[in-house]
């Protein structure tokens, strides 16, 4: 490997050398064994699959996008509000989060079901399950970045005349940015799990409904090729949080490349 790359850039051809080769691997093992396209197609199947039917899971995809970004942004938004509540107030802490905790246990195929009885079928209800899916993630993420502010800073701050909204303001809430961002990374995986599982059961249009009715035709390459948008909608929208808290949280990143240095 080239040592004029820089380590980030080392790292990025490693994933993309590694992606290539596991596509590689799977074609090379579909062709040895004789598989069935029933049981595992080839990725250039799957390939050739979503170049020809692009025009018909194109508004499926923007319609599983939107549904999965409008979820997350409110699951995100009420997750905020929800971690700011229980983070800065002890009380709060413990009357809400067992109730958290025991709402974030039931399975969401349960709710998705009762999401269709109340607002009908459609794209409601994707949103709804969407939402209370990435919820639990950032509420214990931000609870638990405010809840590692030290006491003695606290205290500190208080003897210098800072009331509780500025210490909450000024350094409670920076200090929890690295926990928000890595909930976010993990809820907008969650979102899509969410989006996808309420398509599956109670939509017409959608990446979940497109793969609900392929298995249904014994299509398994069109099963995969919805499998491979989704994953490729993911990746994306995790390298975006990334890159977004690389922005803003630099400095936890900079401390931590100097801890592993060191």
């Amino acid at each position: 490997m080239n040592p004029l790359l820089s380590p980030r850039a080392r790292q990025r051809l490693l994933s993309a050398s590694a992606l290539v080769g596991f596509f590689l691997l799977w074609e090379l093992a579909c062709v040895a064994t004789g598989v069935s396209d029933l049981i595992l197609p080839r990725p250039s199947q799957i390939l050739h699959v979503l170049v020809e039917k692009m025009p018909l899971l194109w508004p499926h995809t923007v319609q599983t996008l939107y549904t999965t970004l409008v979820g997350f942004a409110l699951g995100v938004a009420v997750g905020i509000l929800l971690g700011l509540l229980i983070g800065s107030s002890r009380t709060a802490y413990d009357v809400a989060y067992p109730l958290l905790v025991g709402f974030s246990s039931i399975p969401k195929v349960a709710v998705v079901p009762i999401f269709v009885v109340w607002f009908g079928a459609g794209t409601v209800p994707a949103i709804l399950t969407s939402l209370v899916i990435s919820i639990f993630p950032v509420v214990v993420n931000v609870a638990t970045g405010l809840a590692s502010t030290e006491p003695e800073l606290e205290d500190v701050l208080r003897v210098l005349g800072a009331k509780k909204r500025d210490i909450l303001w000024n350094v409670a809430l920076p200090r929890a940015l690295p926990y928000l961002f890595a909930s976010l990374k993990i809820a907008i995986t969650l979102a899509f799990v969410g989006t996808v599982l309420a398509e599956t059961v109670a939509a017409n249009k959608g990446i979940g409904t497109v793969m609900m009715l392929a298995s249904g035709n014994f299509d398994v390459p069109m099963v995969f090729a919805g499998l491979l948008i989704l994953a490729v909608l993911g990746v994306a929208l995790y390298a975006l949080s990334s890159l977004v808290e690389r922005r803003m949280t630099g400095w936890a990143q900079r401390k931590t490349d100097l801890g592993m240095a060191s």
